[in-house]
C-alpha cells in the first residue's frame, strides 16, 4: 500500500478517514528533515509503504538537491535514517528510508 501524505508541523498525521496513520512521528520527521535540506522544498515527495510493523519511505527530491540529501559519502542520508528510526522506534515501528533517483 503506498500513499502520498502532506504533514503538517504535528507529529500525528491522520488519514480521509480521520484515523491515525501508524509512524506519524517518523513520518513528520522525515518530512521536516528533507524538506529543511533541500532548496526546491516544493518538490519533495515521500511516498510510504506500510508491512506490519515496518514502515519504508521512499523520498523522492528535485535532481539538484540530490547531493544535498545523500551528502558526502552519504552522511547526511544516514543521519536521515537514523533520526528517522529513533522516531519510529518511539512509536513501535520499525523504519527504512530509501532516497529514490528518478
Amino acid at each position: 500500500m503506498s500513499e502520498d501524505i502532506n504533514v503538517a508541523d504535528d507529529d500525528v498525521v491522520d488519514d480521509d478517514a480521520g484515523n491515525r496513520v501508524q509512524g506519524g512521528a517518523s513520518l513528520a520527521v522525515a518530512t521536516y528533515l528533507v524538506t529543511s535540506i533541500t532548496s526546491d522544498a516544493e518538490s519533495v515527495v515521500i511516498d510510504t509503504e506500510e508491512r506490519g510493523n515496518q514502515l519504508r519511505f521512499h523520498v523522492h527530491v528535485a535532481p539538484e538537491d540530490m547531493g544535498r540529501v545523500i551528502g558526502r559519502r552519504g552522511r547526511v542520508a544516514q543521519a536521515i535514517r537514523t533520526v528517522v528510526a529513533a522516531a519510529g522506534a518511539r512509536d513501535g515501528v520499525q523504519t527504512s528510508v530509501d532516497i529514490v533517483d528518478d
